[in-house]
């Protein structure tokens, strides 16, 4: 555990002073540019931890998998995911090692989403933090798959805010190859953009308490749905719901959000469809209170709220905002250790990075 609270400390040190020798950006999203030497020293650290790890979450499984595995053509044509079985067919001709494996999706994840953060966050320190504190960086970790599809999404941004739905959409099939349940953000482009807080956020908000209320007979519909993909055998699984302290940290954000709309909307006037996604990510964290399999969802959606958050600094008094940047600093650090040291006794382990040395 010793080494993930260096990695903070670390990249959340580095990434405060590539924002101090940062540069006016002109029209770009953020206002201004960090220093990029810096960012790309922050995202190589965050790749380096962990694509070197030997644990945490299903690691174990992916390297176990690539171990024994004999991926030809023959045997991944008809494969589910099939993008992810090139890639490890590919990598199985340089080693046989499958830390290689690790270390690859770990550089991918980690370079694609600090690039997206390093260009539409305003803070960029602040959401290299809440990367890691807000438990997202150890989630990258388990469920590596599905979370390198996500990174590749979020490089859509970009045409997710310019309203390009072509090459959007381009990108998130490229994702699906990857894991199938990136599909989801094809309609969940045009859901999104569209003003924040009117008649469809409403819809929103009801439908996640309506599936809560009624969970038995949502749940029960979903996995008839399902059941004939790959993914019917999460009906199997009966592992409780997430933490109810989870969603409420990806809530609060959203309330902030709604109080300040008009200043949002004023410094950042693509917000609306950051605010809408963001929140379509706290409806599956209410949901996944009932079935944490809906948090598995949320990956997609809550990577922008590490945008968001950074931005709702902004919209409190400016004599407000140092207090608020260090309640959040606070907030999110006991956070993390509650879920990461109380909760689940995480314990980082790799035969590469080892401290003391």
């Amino acid at each position: 555990m010793s080494i993930l609270w260096m990695t903070l400390v670390f990249v959340f040190s580095v990434s405060l002073a590539a924002r101090y020798f940062s540069v006016p950006a002109g029209l770009a999203p953020s206002l201004i540019k960090p220093n990029r030497l810096l960012a790309l020293i922050v995202a190589l650290a965050l790749a380096l931890v962990s694509g070197l790890r030997a644990n945490i979450g299903d690691t174990f499984l992916y390297m176990h998998s690539y171990s024994i595995g004999n991926f030809t053509w023959a045997s991944i044509k008809d494969s589910n995911d099939i993008g992810f079985n090139i890639l490890q067919m590919l990598l199985k001709q340089l080693s046989d090692d499958p830390q290689i494996l690790i270390l690859t999706t770990g550089i991918v994840t980690n370079l694609l989403i600090v690039m997206v953060l390093y260009k539409y966050t305003r803070l960029f320190e602040l959401s290299v933090y809440l990367y890691i504190t807000t438990g997202t960086f150890t989630i990258s970790m388990n469920g590596m798959r599905q979370f390198l599809a996500a990174a590749i999404v979020l490089t859509a941004t970009k045409f997710l805010l310019e309203g390009k739905w072509k090459p959007y959409i381009l990108i998130v099939i490229l994702a699906s190859f990857i894991h199938q349940s990136s599909f989801i953000m094809i309609p969940i482009y045009f859901i999104v953009r569209r003003k924040a807080w009117t008649r469809t956020t409403a819809i929103l908000l009801g439908l996640a308490v309506l599936i809560v209320v009624g969970f038995n007979e949502f749940s029960e519909l979903l996995f008839t749905a399902i059941k004939d993909t790959q993914y019917g055998s999460y009906e199997s699984f009966d592992e409780g719901g997430a933490n109810v302290l989870r969603a409420i940290v990806w809530i609060i954000p959203i309330v902030i959000a709604y109080f300040g709309r008009e200043k949002l909307r004023s410094i950042f006037p693509k917000s609306d469809i950051i605010v809408n996604i963001s929140l379509v990510g706290v409806v599956l964290m209410i949901i996944s209170t009932q079935n944490w399999i809906f948090a598995r969802m949320a990956i997609y959606f809550n990577l922008y709220q590490l945008i968001l958050i950074a931005w709702l600094i902004k919209v409190f008094r400016e004599k407000d905002q140092k207090l608020v940047y260090i309640v959040i600093l606070v907030a999110f650090f006991l956070f993390y250790f509650y879920e990461s040291v109380i909760a689940l006794g995480l314990d980082y382990r790799s035969d590469y990075i080892k401290w003391p040395f």
